[in-house]
């Protein structure tokens, strides 16, 4: 057998909120063989069969009673090129901001604005990571995945996917579709998405007047770090909360009652509505109750300080989430996988 089985096995450095449980079962997978072997064990065992990435989009609230798999296959390759497009793979284990960065290493556009984004490859498409204007879907050309019913091998066009925001056909069916490797196109031109107002300050602060790809990656690696903790020294899972979609009249309601809502306008007519504002509004940044608090810099981000539980952080998001639904009629929805 070329897996390596593992029990009990501590789950901690491998969830970036650094929550302390255990896995009844744990193995790494490098290949699809391995991934297949895990399938079997699994089911030989009778256990569930839980695929993690980088562990930064996950609440774990207590023992993992389940053959927990960690993807670790790596691999970069161009598909297509034809001088202009440029169709690049990348297998499931590759970490995500290391992927990024081999893109523009190659003289590649497209990926710059979803730098130092935490977890995996395989991991992106799940929730339609987005940062400053771009999502996956933009720059998606499709994904081969394992279908975890059948043992059957496909691959998935964009349309297929379904993806959303912060949300997938994947997300929506987990438990079926394992991510094997995804396909991105890519562009030698760049067409920059500069909109986000913090970006252009940034790269002005820089003294970058005609950025390249690489200056963007470099001035969201910048912000990203000023806004969010990093999890190796402050236990977090990044935006804890969708920002929540509500009807352009109940936005106008709020702006009324509050000038300074922040809210963007979406072309299907709804508003999106900054969650962090909301809950810094509501006066939860910077608390805490025990080792489970709201960053003080970042109201949209819950942290760990060291010793507390899934249990813990999942209680003080569903206060939070309660609290917003009372001061404004708002739902919030947690971004993290539970589990």
């Amino acid at each position: 057998m070329s897996l390596s089985l593992q029990h009990d096995v501590s789950l901690k450095p491998l969830n970036t909120f650094g929550v302390d449980v255990r896995a009844r079962l744990f193995a790494e997978a490098r290949n699809d063989g391995e991934v297949r072997e895990a399938l079997r064990i699994a089911a030989h065992e009778g256990l569930p069969l839980l695929p993690i990435g980088g562990g930064s989009n996950l609440l774990l609230t207590g023992d993992v009673d389940a053959l927990v798999l960690r993807l670790t296959s790596r691999g970069i390759r161009v598909l297509v090129d034809d001088g202009e497009r440029v169709l690049v793979e990348a297998e499931a284990g590759e970490p995500w901001h290391d992927f990024v960065l081999a893109t523009l290493d190659m003289g590649l556009a497209g990926l710059e604005n979803l730098s130092l984004i935490p977890g995996t490859v395989g991991a992106a498409p799940m929730q339609n990571i987005g940062a400053y204007g771009v999502e996956i879907k933009d720059v998606f050309a499709g994904l081969t995945a394992l279908d975890r019913q059948t043992g059957d091998l496909r691959d998935f066009s964009l349309e297929e996917c379904a993806f959303g925001y912060r949300d997938s056909r994947f997300k929506r069916e987990a438990g079926r579709w394992l991510i094997l490797r995804v396909r991105f196109s890519l562009s030698r031109t760049a067409t920059l998405h500069l909109d986000y107002g913090p970006l252009r300050q940034k790269l002005a602060e820089q003294g970058v007047s005609a950025p390249t790809p690489a200056d963007v990656s470099r001035a969201v690696c910048a912000i990203r770090r000023e806004k969010l903790p990093d999890p190796a020294k402050l236990g977090n899972a990044g935006s804890f909360f969708k920002n929540p979609l509500v009807s352009a009249e109940q936005a106008a309601r709020l702006r009324a009652e509050h000038a300074d809502l922040v809210a963007f306008a979406q072309p299907d007519g709804q508003v999106k509505l900054a969650a962090g504002w909301l809950i810094d509004r509501a006066g939860w940044k910077g608390f805490r109750e025990g080792d489970a608090g709201v960053h003080r810099l970042q109201a949209l981000v819950l942290v760990n300080y060291g010793a507390a539980s899934g249990n813990q952080l999942l209680a003080l998001a569903r206060n939070i989430q309660a609290d917003i639904a009372e001061r404004f009629g708002v739902e919030l929805e947690m971004e993290p996988n539970l589990l």
